[in-house]
């Protein structure tokens, strides 16, 4: 038996790497053929999302919605960071939000939101204002005192960029499936937040969500993105992989509850500390409702 699943462990990493190494590296003859496939090795590989399956709600013993924060200047969330600057780097190395944003502009991820509930759908233009920030400078506030025309050189343009990304938010559901006796997780949302875009050259600007995704309807663009495997960039991992396998550090900030969904600084304010430790109980909450089910 364990001979069996040795086997089968070499075989999966064999066609996994097959499927996610950077394509005819070895094989070019020339640097426009490495990273193109064919239709056929398209079709061979069948490489999709794995779809969620079907949860009815009468299976559903116990449910708790969260919300948490990915803090990006941790080690272990570098993979949804780097990298930054893709000036000098291959087209298939990019990060999460230039991910999000690429498939945005293209349409390929047709509804953004403006909260986590996903009440109010908007549209890139409708979130520019908090991409980008032109202003004029005084010298072209002088050209156009004068009744002149402004010049290029005299608007000053910013654009957030992924440098500038310093966290992601995600909502998600733990439940308790009584038909698989399991606890699980769904994650549901995601936002990039980054400082106001108006006031981001101060010290301490104040920090805001970009927009907020609905996770499922990005979950094949996330697939057909990749991010590097410093373990072995031979496979790297798809940030559907490593959001949906939670691959990533993150405390919980909110949790649902009688108070309207009060996040927790609003009950513990200016403590760092003890908002930490909150966020532990609430995750300590969650994980004994699993281990309670087999107390006898």
């Amino acid at each position: 038996m364990n001979c069996k699943s040795f086997l089968l462990a070499i075989i999966t990493v064999f066609s996994a790497t097959s499927m996610f190494a950077q394509a005819n590296i070895l094989n070019a003859k020339s640097p426009d053929e490495i990273g193109v496939r064919t239709e056929a090795q398209k079709a061979i590989d069948n490489d999709t999302a794995l779809p969620y399956g079907y949860v009815d709600d009468r299976d559903i013993l116990f449910s708790k919605m969260t919300w948490e924060n990915i803090v990006l200047d941790e080690r272990a969330n570098f993979p949804l960071y780097y990298p930054v600057d893709t000036n000098n780097i291959g087209s298939d190395r990019r990060s999460l939000y230039d991910v999000l944003m690429k498939n945005i502009k293209n349409g390929k991820i047709e509804r953004i939101y403006d909260d986590s509930y996903f009440t109010t759908q908007r549209t890139l233009k409708d979130i520019e204002a908090a991409l980008v920030k032109i202003d004029t400078t005084e010298l072209g506030i002088e050209q156009l005192n004068a009744g002149e025309e402004l010049s290029a050189e005299y608007i000053n343009r910013r654009d957030i960029t992924a440098a500038d990304i310093t966290q992601y938010r995600i909502k998600g559901l733990w439940y308790f499936d009584k038909r698989q006796s399991e606890m699980k997780y769904r994650l549901l949302g995601i936002a990039p937040v980054a400082p106001d875009v108006n006031f981001i050259d101060e010290e301490e600007p104040d920090l805001v969500e970009l927009f907020w995704v609905f996770f499922p309807d990005a979950r094949a663009v996330l697939h057909e993105a990749k991010s590097f495997n410093n373990e072995n960039s031979a496979i790297p991992f798809s940030f559907d992989h490593i959001l949906n396998s939670r691959r990533f550090h993150g405390y919980i900030y909110q949790e649902e509850n009688v108070q309207g969904d009060r996040k927790v600084n609003e009950y513990i304010a200016q403590n760092a500390l003890m908002q930490l430790l909150e966020s532990d109980r609430i995750k300590t909450k969650i994980r004994d409702f699993e281990l309670d089910m087999w107390t006898y």
